[in-house]
């Protein structure tokens, strides 16, 4: 019950986030403006500030950063032969399998950080960044290289402009400086210091509320079976397989909490941008984002319940 109360008020700002854009409040324009400020300016301010300031010592990088891959690399395995096996049979579509693997794999920021936040405090958010930091740049190369890979009609010219949209990504920037900042004990002039702390104090409330905004409940004729898979594998395949892997490498304590919050979360709502820029098909993976956002308010307490 201590867990369902502490992630409740989370998905409470999401469904506030909702209402405000089905009545567009406090206009249409308003919620792509603070997506945009959110991702590029709030959220790299909150990751500086915490990473600059954390006690880094203390976590097993070592065995998190193998792990973390690991798990990236044998789910993207698992799904790709079991769509190779299941071609002849017609199963799913090129393009929809794009979706179902972004849908598997991808996993939003902002509520787990959120979500960790309101569970571990200070220490756990420092634990997360440190996940995060490994798992994002690894999530977008494999994400561009299945697009490139099974969707349609992708130029060289688009895959060349994403790929270097994952090395100026503000999330992985925000990271970097975080840490070399950490590093090397440099001390951040007081007024900078402050501008990073308000920032990052409206990174998590106004990043929920954006999520909220982007769900859309579309027509569900024709993808309950992508849509089912999507979902079997990102509250099922991968939570199974993270725990597995987190055994083999002795994670365990505050850290096997935290990355078992990052396994189970929803997909990202950024999928739906990478979908539509590359020729996935975008308006599957606009249903499984809004389905996965509100399965995982149920989802999330209960597996944390289990584990």
């Amino acid at each position: 019950m201590a867990i369902v109360l502490s992630i409740l008020p989370i998905f409470f700002i999401i469904l506030v986030g909702a209402f405000f854009r089905k009545f567009s409040f406090p206009d249409r324009n308003f919620w792509s403006g603070a997506e945009k400020i959110t991702y590029y300016v709030f959220f790299p301010a909150l990751l500086i500030s915490k990473m600059a300031a954390a006690e880094m010592g203390s976590i097993n990088v070592l065995s998190i950063a193998p792990l973390l891959v690991s798990i990236l690399l044998l789910i993207t395995g698992l799904m790709v032969l079991a769509h190779w096996v299941s071609r002849k049979q017609k199963v799913l579509t090129d393009s929809a399998f794009t979706s179902v693997f972004q849908g598997g794999i991808r996993f939003n920021t902002y509520v787990g950080l959120a979500i960790v936040a309101a569970l571990y405090g200070s220490e756990g958010v420092v634990i997360a960044l440190v996940m995060v930091a490994i798992m994002i740049p690894l999530v977008n190369i494999l994400c561009v290289t299945i697009l490139e890979l099974y969707a349609e009609k992708v130029s060289s010219q688009r895959l060349r402009r994403l790929l270097m949209s994952i090395v100026s990504n503000p999330l992985i920037i925000g990271c970097v400086v975080g840490v070399v900042i950490n590093v090397s004990n440099i001390a951040l002039p007081y007024v900078l210091s402050e501008i990073l702390t308000i920032f990052s104090q409206v990174a998590l409330p106004l990043g929920l509320l954006t999520v909220g905004a982007a769900l859309s409940l579309r027509a569900f004729n024709g993808v309950a079976l992508p849509l089912f898979l999507s979902c079997l594998v990102k509250f099922l395949l991968l939570p199974i397989v993270a725990v597995a892997l987190a055994a083999v490498f002795g994670i365990n304590g505050i850290e096997y909490q935290v990355l078992l919050i990052l396994a189970v979360l929803p997909t990202a709502t950024s999928a739906y941008v990478l979908a539509k820029q590359l020729g996935g098909d975008a308006e599957l993976m606009a249903t499984i984002i809004t389905v996965q956002t509100l399965l995982s308010a149920i989802w999330i307490p209960l597996a944390l319940s289990i584990a």
